[in-house]
C-alpha cells in the first residue's frame, strides 16, 4: 500500500491512473456490449437463413403415419440433419410441447418439455432473434427453427419439429472467442489501443501539469524560507490564462502578502522587545529614585530639618508624577493602537484651542527663561474633530519643543489657514533632530541622539507624546511633518480640514 502511494505521489500519475481505469472499465464495456451484440447479429442471421430449415423437413418426410410416430422417417430426419451441420439438435414435440423424441445421446436431455410461448411467437412472425428452450441445458435459450405437423384430416396439429440452431459446443462466450478468430483480433486491437491511449494520456498529463509541479517547487521554497521570501514570478504562459495561470497569480499575491505579514510580525517582535526594554528602563528610574527618597526619610526620620524632609517630598512627588504619566500615556497608546476609537467629533477653533493650550505652559516656560508666542491668522475656518485628542496632540507638540529647547531659548505656535484647511505649527530654537533620526521621531520609545546626550533627567520624556500626537492625527485622516537641522531647531507641523458651511472670525 504504501509503495502504491509513493508511486501515485504526483497529480499527472494520479490522473494516468485514473484514466487506465477509466479506459479498461470503458475497453471492458465495449467487449461485453461487443459481445453482446455479435451474438445477437449471429444469431439473427443464423435464425433468418435457418427459418424455414423445420419447415422444409416436415414437407419432405411425414413424421406421423395414422397418428404415430413415423420412426424411420424421423431416423432419416436425424440423419440427415447430423450430416448437414452436427451443431444442429432435433427435437420431435407433442402439442403441448412435451418432448417425444430427440437426436441427442441418452442422459444429455434434462427438459422433458419445451415452452409453447416462443414457438407461437416464431410462428406468428415475430422479430428476430427469438430465442427458446434448450432441453440439454434449462437455464440457457437458444435460437431455433419449428414447424407444425399435421398429419391427421383437418387440419389439426399433432405436433411440432423444434430444431434448435446453437448446439452445446457453442454455448459460452469463451467458447465463441476460442472458435472465432474475428472476435480474438479485435479483443486484442482493443487491449493494443487502451494500453496506447493510456500511455500517450500519460505524457499529455505530464506535460499539462508542468506548471503545477512548477509551482508545487515554488511552495516549497517559499515554506523553506520561513515565509520570509516570496518565490521569483513564473514565466507567463502564452495564450488565453487558463485556471493555472489564476492560481499562479494568487499564489504570487498571497506570498507577498504573507512575506509582508511576517515581516510585520518580525517588527512588531522587535518592537516588543523595545518596548519591554524602555518600559522596564523608563519604569526603573522613577520607581528607583522614589524608593530612595522614601527610605530616607524612613531611615532618617527626625534626623532631617523641615526643609530637607520638604525637598525629598516634592523630588518624590515628582517622580510619582513623572511615573504616573508615563503609564497615562502607555494606556493611551495602547488605546489608540487597538483600533477601535471612535472619534467623538466637534466644531472647533483651532486657533482658539492653541491658544488655550499655550496658556498653560507659560508659566513654566517664563520659569526658564523660554519665550513661547503664538502667531494666530485673525480669520480661520473652525475645524471639525475630537477636540480632546487634539488637545492631546498640541500638549504633546508644545512639551515636547519645551523641553528640547535650552533655557533662555524660543518655542512658537502658529496658525494659519488656506485650501480649505488649517495648518498648526509648532517650532523651537532648540538643539534639533539628526538627519538619520527624523525617520524614526515618531515611533514609540525612540530618541535620538540628542535627547539621550541630555542630562537633565527631569525634563527627558518616555519618547511617547510624538508617538500619540501622530496616531491621533491619523485618526483624523492627515499626518504630522516634521522639518529640523541639527543644532538650528524643529519645526512640527499638521493639517486639518475646515468644517463645512461654519466660517468663525476670531476677534
Amino acid at each position: 500500500m504504501n509503495r502504491l502511494r509513493r508511486l501515485l505521489g504526483s497529480t499527472d500519475r494520479k490522473l494516468s491512473a485514473v484514466l487506465l481505469l477509466l479506459l479498461a472499465a470503458l475497453g471492458a464495456g465495449f467487449v461485453a456490449v461487443g459481445a453482446v451484440t455479435t451474438r445477437n447479429h449471429v444469431d439473427e442471421v443464423e435464425q433468418r437463413l435457418n427459418r424455414d430449415l423445420a419447415l422444409h423437413l416436415v414437407a419432405e418426410e411425414p413424421l406421423f403415419e395414422a397418428g404415430a410416430i413415423d420412426r424411420d422417417a424421423l431416423e432419416h430426419v436425424f440423419h440427415t440433419l447430423m450430416v448437414i451441420n452436427p451443431r444442429i439438435e432435433c427435437y420431435l414435440l407433442d402439442p403441448d410441447g412435451r418432448l417425444l423424441a430427440w437426436n441427442a445421446p441418452e442422459g444429455r436431455v434434462r427438459l422433458d418439455r419445451v415452452a409453447l410461448e416462443p414457438i407461437a411467437e416464431f410462428l406468428g412472425g415475430a422479430p428476430l432473434p427469438l430465442r427458446g428452450d434448450d432441453p440439454r441445458h434449462p437455464e440457457r435459450r437458444k435460437i431455433f427453427s419449428v414447424a407444425p405437423i399435421s398429419a391427421s384430416a383437418g387440419g389439426r396439429t399433432d405436433g411440432f419439429l423444434y430444431v434448435v440452431l446453437a448446439g452445446e459446443q457453442y454455448a459460452s462466450l469463451a467458447d465463441r472467442l476460442a472458435s472465432s478468430y474475428i472476435l480474438r483480433e479485435s479483443l486484442t486491437l482493443a487491449l493494443v489501443v487502451i494500453l496506447v491511449t493510456a500511455l500517450v494520456g500519460a505524457l499529455l498529463f505530464r506535460v499539462l501539469t508542468r506548471r503545477l509541479r512548477a509551482l508545487d517547487q515554488r511552495l516549497r521554497d517559499f515554506g523553506a524560507s520561513d515565509f520570509a521570501e516570496p518565490p521569483p514570478s513564473a514565466s507567463v504562459t502564452s495564450g488565453i490564462p487558463d485556471e493555472i495561470d489564476r492560481l499562479d497569480r494568487s499564489f504570487e499575491r498571497m506570498a507577498d502578502r504573507m512575506a509582508e505579514h511576517v515581516d510585520q510580525i518580525a517588527g512588531a517582535d522587535r518592537l516588543r522587545r523595545e518596548l519591554v526594554t524602555n518600559v522596564s528602563h523608563d519604569l526603573r528610574t522613577p520607581i528607583a529614585t522614589l524608593k530612595g527618597y522614601l527610605e530616607t526619610l524612613l531611615l532618617k526620620e527626625g534626623a532631617l530639618t523641615a526643609q530637607d524632609s520638604h525637598r525629598y517630598l516634592e523630588i518624590a512627588l515628582a517622580q510619582s508624577e513623572r511615573l504616573a504619566r508615563l503609564v497615562e500615556e502607555l494606556f493611551e497608546l495602547a488605546r489608540l493602537d487597538c483600533g477601535d476609537v471612535v472619534l467623538q467629533r466637534e466644531r472647533f477653533s483651532l486657533a482658539e484651542l492653541a491658544q488655550d493650550v499655550a496658556h498653560k505652559f507659560s508659566l513654566g516656560a517664563a520659569e526658564r527663561g523660554i519665550r513661547l508666542d503664538t502667531e494666530l491668522e485673525t480669520s480661520t475656518p473652525w475645524v471639525e474633530g475630537d477636540l480632546r485628542l487634539i488637545e492631546r496632540t498640541l500638549e504633546n507638540l508644545i512639551d515636547n519643543a519645551l523641553r528640547h529647547t535650552d533655557d533662555g531659548g524660543q518655542v512658537r505656535v502658529t496658525v494659519t489657514a488656506g485650501d480649505g484647511q488649517v495648518r498648526l505649527a509648532v517650532s523651537d530654537s532648540g538643539c534639533g533632530i539628526a538627519e538619520d533620526d527624523i525617520p524614526r521621531v515618531f515611533e514609540r520609545f525612540y530618541r535620538g541622539r540628542a535627547a539621550r546626550a541630555n542630562g537633565n533627567a527631569e525634563r527627558g520624556g518616555a519618547g511617547l507624546g510624538l508617538a500619540i500626537a501622530s496616531r491621533v492625527i491619523e485618526l483624523h485622516q492627515s499626518s504630522i511633518s516634521v522639518r529640523s537641522r541639527h543644532g538650528e531647531g524643529t519645526r512640527f507641523s499638521f493639517a486639518l480640514a475646515g468644517a463645512p458651511s461654519l466660517n468663525v472670525t476670531e476677534t
